[in-house]
């Protein structure tokens, strides 16, 4: 167990040795390791709670989430009736939180029912054992049918939502280039978002604040747009540039926002101004294609959260899936519409309902309270390792050392974010890393009251405390993955640091303590155990 062979020891200290130095680049400004090769830039940063940054609570519009499904549900039964050829008079109504059709002759009621009752999907995408659905259909009397939405459909519907709208709004934020933000979901119907270095978070609650649903269509032309009457397949939107603009819009949407593959801000080479190119994905493209070759010199618009963005004229068909929508742009505008495209469209509208920001002097404050309890804790250990072990003390004290620097090594080759939880993780890293020490100290006491010379009594030290070692630290990393999986925000930074903090230790406590005593052995060759 003593013995290494000069590669092997070498590869330890180089082992050491390079994850240290990965550390290396937090001791350096921002600014002026900005300046470095990419790969040397990688560094601890920061979370919310140790350098200040932007809190915000938002809320989904649970009432969008029930309109627009009935909405979808209204659409569905139309056309379910009309498949079936059953006639129906007033059309069919949203009333009530519940959709309303009178069937127009009363032996068409049972078919209507049985028609309807298709149009229920299972909860869940799935049919339970239970066999419940999204609708209840219910004949009111009188030829009067009634699909109300279920309470448990509403709840599955409102958590598909909430889930939908943190990957968007994920991708929205990461596209501002900040970094390791906190998105989780808060309770049924809000998500947190917590953005480390985000003073002013005017322009994030922006971004989050648009829907962002994007459809291209025809613009209608048979009537004036500023005429008082709209035809019942069109509607009328204003422009979103001031002043407002009214066009008449069909309402079948060509291509939807869905199918563009990517958007990325730019200049018109004639013009100078800022536009907004887009590309769609196969589907996208066949459509665009199909409906630009239908209409050759119609103008068609493209719409932004019910607001006309761009209204251009089809001059010829546009077959490579490609375009650009130009509307007065400002540079950031441009941008901030090209990070809305690609990120993709929330399902349902998004509300500030907290908004916090945490200073930097508060985070400054829990860096040093945290650097105080690391110290205090340091020097604690140190201190009774160096009294209860003398010079096998000073071994474990470098190791643990070098332990703490590889952590910081490591958790900076990761971009990891290091909070306030991380760092009680490195401080009781350092006590675990101490106790390997222990228990392989004080097994070679036993070794030495058992009779064993000094070298021998070092050797079976270390290797039959191994075992030992690895039972404790392996439950404890199981721990910290569990801690990590089931965990949110500060838990997770917890894990995180312990987590590698365990890995560093098995390297530090065992392999590298018991190279620094194989060296002093060899140099030495002690007849008593200074321990």
């Amino acid at each position: 167990m003593l013995y290494f062979t000069r590669w092997r020891a070498l590869g330890i200290i180089l082992t050491a040795l390079v994850v240290c130095l990965c550390a290396v680049p937090n001791f350096f400004p921002e600014a002026q390791v900005k300046t470095w090769p990419a790969w040397a830039q990688r560094r601890l940063v920061l979370g919310l709670d140790l350098q200040g940054g932007s809190y915000l609570l938002l809320e989904v519009d649970a009432n969008y989430v029930k309109k627009e499904k009935l909405e979808q549900v209204r659409d569905d039964t139309r056309k379910a009736l009309r498949d079936a050829k059953i006639l129906f008079s007033g059309g069919v109504q949203i009333r009530n939180d519940a959709v309303e059709v009178k069937i127009s002759k009363e032996t068409d009621v049972p078919a209507a029912l049985t028609k309807l009752r298709e149009v229920a999907q299972p909860i869940g995408g799935l049919l339970g054992s239970s066999g419940q659905r999204d609708l209840d259909v219910s004949d009111a009397g009188g030829g009067l049918i009634r699909l109300t939405l279920s309470q448990p459909a509403m709840i599955e519907r409102m958590r598909k939502t909430i889930e939908q709208s943190i990957q968007i709004v994920e991708r929205r934020v990461n596209e501002l280039g900040t970094v390791e933000p906190v998105i989780q979901r808060q309770g049924t119907d809000r998500i947190l978002v917590q953005v480390p270095g985000l003073q002013d978070p005017t322009h994030l609650k922006e971004l989050l604040g648009k829907t962002a649903k994007m459809e291209f269509r025809m613009v209608d032309t048979s009537v004036p747009a500023d005429q008082g009457t709209v035809p019942p397949d069109s509607e009328r939107l204003m422009s979103a540039s001031p002043p407002p603009v009214p066009y008449i819009v069909k309402k079948q949407v060509l291509v939807s926002g869905g199918e563009l593959s990517d958007a990325q801000p730019g200049f018109d080479q004639r013009t100078g101004e800022a536009i907004v190119s887009f590309k769609f994905n196969t589907s996208g493209a066949r459509k665009f294609a199909q409906a630009t070759a239908d209409n050759v010199g119609q103008p068609f618009a493209i719409v932004l959260d019910n607001k006309v963005i761009s209204a251009p004229v089809i001059r010829e068909p546009i077959t490579g899936g490609q375009g650009q929508i130009s509307g007065s742009f400002t540079v950031q505008s441009a941008n901030d519409l090209a990070i809305l495209m690609r990120a993709g469209a929330l399902p349902a509208p998004l509300t500030v309902v907290e908004e916090r920001t945490v200073g930097p002097g508060l985070g400054q404050d829990s860096i040093e309270k945290g650097e105080l309890a690391a110290y205090v804790g340091s020097i604690l250990v140190i201190v009774f390792m160096l009294l209860t072990y003398r010079l096998f003390g000073v071994f474990a004290n470098i190791a643990v050392a070098i332990n703490v620097a590889m952590i910081f090594g490591l958790l900076s080759l990761l971009n990891a974010t290091l909070t306030l939880p991380g760092i009680a993780g490195i401080v009781l890293t350092v006590g675990i890393a101490v106790d390997s020490n222990v228990l392989i100290y004080e097994r070679i006491r036993e070794e030495l009251r058992g009779g064993r010379n000094a070298i021998s009594a070092i050797d079976a030290g270390f290797k039959r405390a191994l075992a030992t070692i690895l039972d404790s630290n392996i439950t404890t990393f199981i721990a910290a993955a569990v801690l990590f999986y089931i965990g949110t925000g500060p838990v997770r930074g917890f894990a995180v640091t312990l987590g590698i903090g365990i890995i560093t230790t098995v390297f530090t406590a065992f392999t590298l303590t018991r190279l620094i005593v194989a060296a002093w052995v060899r140099w030495k060759r002690p007849q008593t155990v200074p321990i």
